[in-house]
């Protein structure tokens, strides 16, 4: 709900401040008294564009700022929340809009003192005023909005819900459905040649780091005589020769035994030759040993070779160096073949799923449509009814739902026919309906959906326009009844829409030194008395007149 309008700085709008009443607000006033400059401001906090003609006065800002009430909305709290605006206290339960513009042309935006992009302040306006967004005259054309007001009717609130959750949840199944089969066509367009490379590594059977060791044995059988003749002569000097190293180091050891007791060092050292002897000893054992392992062995030196040959194919092949990535391909080749194995159990499980949930989808697309076609009738015959009330009385609107691939929404697409004369030729309402005309059919709708759609706040800006008398009465009516249970402000020159106003604002032009400013204040009962009779009447209304509007207020007003 708006609460509160403040402007300053815009068009002829020196400064003023409008505190709206909850329900039914009617604002009146001469032709060119600034009605339109009103809505011009109003928009500015929801989002449309900055127009620096709108400054009069080059030396202050325009400032535009409404106070609203979010009330229990969650889509308003949930919106501040996602955007990190600061939320409405739970006391006064108000969220702020502030629109600045500057003399160079800069327009700034805020959302309870935060800035804010003009698409927030949109998407925010949105939830809190219907004048742009969900339920605009502009879009009484459009499929989605039609459907909606079916639906609302309809009370399909939670089953749409519902249905829609089995929608989102069969389009991911499908989806994954589809990747599954475009993964199989892709498995077995590769599954003969893997199945080769496959075969080609599985028969070399390569063990692990086999052939970096085939590689060290080899430079062992190439070099065999070299080490042999290397390792003999080494073992040899050490343990075999007429003065072996290793005899030589312990009769040392013996003669430095002799001292132990003089010098007192000498034992210490005689433990260290002792170890040496041992060391040297253990070495020349390892070196005969290896030197018994060594052989030249022409038939192994020529299997290695050709093993390592075979091995070194593979992994230029591949494109890699070592035993470990060659396996690893192995493994990865074998995956591959496996999966073509496994993929049919899970593309028949994916089946089996989206099978189910189409079946879901069908039985809540068919409640979907059974309550559908119960209100059609029921909302052509009231809308009909009520375009005769509001000065339409040849006027006819026909709903035409025609069945479609299932979808998010059901199985049907909407569409509202139109006939102005009836001349039983009915047309998209887009195609043949006038703008008062959309206007008038706007109101009937809404006044049919109010109970059954949270609207936010209802701007009518001279809803009025081609009709009078009894027409402008009925529409005041269908206005007033709307209003018992949400805010809306009008803009009218009609004297019958004026009465049933539970605020009445008075738009009017003032001098201010050499200026022209629009001002407006809301009107006292007998303020209200004389305007709505010059509205009957002319600037100097009669007597009739005056009792006229005396009436009106009576009985239409609060």
């Amino acid at each position: 709900m708006l609460r509160q309008l403040t402007i300053q700085n815009y068009a002829i709008i020196d400064e003023l401040s409008i505190e709206f009443d909850d329900r039914l607000n009617i604002i009146t006033g001469e032709t060119g008294a600034g009605k339109s400059i009103l809505m011009g401001a109003l928009s500015l906090i929801l989002g449309e564009r900055a127009d620096t003609n709108v400054l009069v006065n080059k030396d202050r800002k325009c400032i535009i700022e409404g106070h609203f009430t979010a009330g229990k909305k969650q889509a308003v709290r949930s919106f501040l929340q996602l955007n990190d605006f600061e939320e409405p206290s739970l006391s006064d339960e108000s969220v702020v809009i502030r629109r600045e513009i500057g003399s160079n042309g800069k327009s700034r935006a805020f959302i309870n003192d935060t800035p804010a992009t003009l698409q927030q302040l949109k998407e925010l306006a949105g939830l809190l005023v219907d004048l742009h967004q969900q339920f605009d005259t502009l879009e009484l054309g459009d499929a989605d909005f039609q459907r909606m007001v079916i639906d609302a009717l309809a009370n399909n609130e939670n089953l749409l819900a519902t249905h829609q959750q089995y929608y989102k949840e069969w389009s991911t199944v499908l989806a994954n459905f589809n990747d599954l089969q475009a993964q199989k066509a892709a498995l077995q367009k590769e599954a003969d040649y893997n199945q080769y490379l496959c075969n080609e590594l599985e028969a070399l059977d390569l063990k692990e780091n086999e052939l970096e060791q085939l590689e060290e044995e080899l430079k062992l059988l190439s070099n065999a005589e070299e080490i042999k003749t290397v390792i003999e002569k080494v073992a040899f000097e050490l343990a075999s020769a007429d003065e072996p190293i290793v005899a030589r180091i312990k009769q040392l050891n013996n003669s430095l035994q002799s001292v132990q007791g003089i010098v007192s060092d000498a034992s210490i050292l005689s433990d260290r030759l002792k170890a040496s002897q041992i060391e040297l000893q253990d070495i020349a054992d390892e070196l005969e040993r290896i030197n018994n392992s060594i052989h030249f062995d022409a038939q192994r030196i020529e299997w290695v070779n050709q093993r390592l040959s075979d091995g070194y194919k593979l992994t230029k092949k591949h494109g890699v160096t070592t035993t470990a990535e060659l396996l690893s391909i192995q493994a990865e080749l074998s995956s591959k073949l496996f999966a073509v194995i496994t993929i049919d159990e899970a593309i028949l499980a994916k089946q089996v799923q989206a099978n189910d949930l189409m079946h879901q989808l069908k039985q809540t697309a068919k409640q979907i449509t059974a309550a559908r076609n119960k209100v059609i009738a029921p909302f052509e015959e009231s809308v009909n009814s009520l375009l005769k009330q509001v000065g339409m009385p040849n006027a006819q609107i026909k709903v035409n739902m025609q069945t479609v691939a299932l979808n998010a929404y059901g199985v049907e697409q909407i569409e509202f026919l139109f006939d102005a004369n009836r001349s039983n030729r009915f047309e998209p309402i887009r195609k043949v309906a006038s703008g008062g005309e959309l206007s008038r059919l706007m109101l009937c709708i809404k006044s049919l959906v109010a109970e059954s759609i949270d609207l936010p706040t209802l701007i009518f800006d001279e809803i009025d326009t081609g009709i009078s008398g009894e027409a402008a009465k009925q529409v005041g009516i269908i206005m007033q009844e709307m209003a018992a249970k949400r805010q809306i402000i009008c803009i009218t020159h009609q004297p019958q829409i004026a009465g049933k106003a539970n605020a009445h604002y008075f738009v009017y032009k003032e001098q201010k030194g050499e200026q022209i400013k629009t001002n407006i204040k809301i009107l006292t009962n007998d303020e209200r008395i004389t305007v709505i009779a010059q509205m009957l009447s002319g600037e100097k209304p009669t007597a009739a007149a005056l009792e006229n509007a005396k009436e009106m207020i009576r009985i239409f007003g609060t």
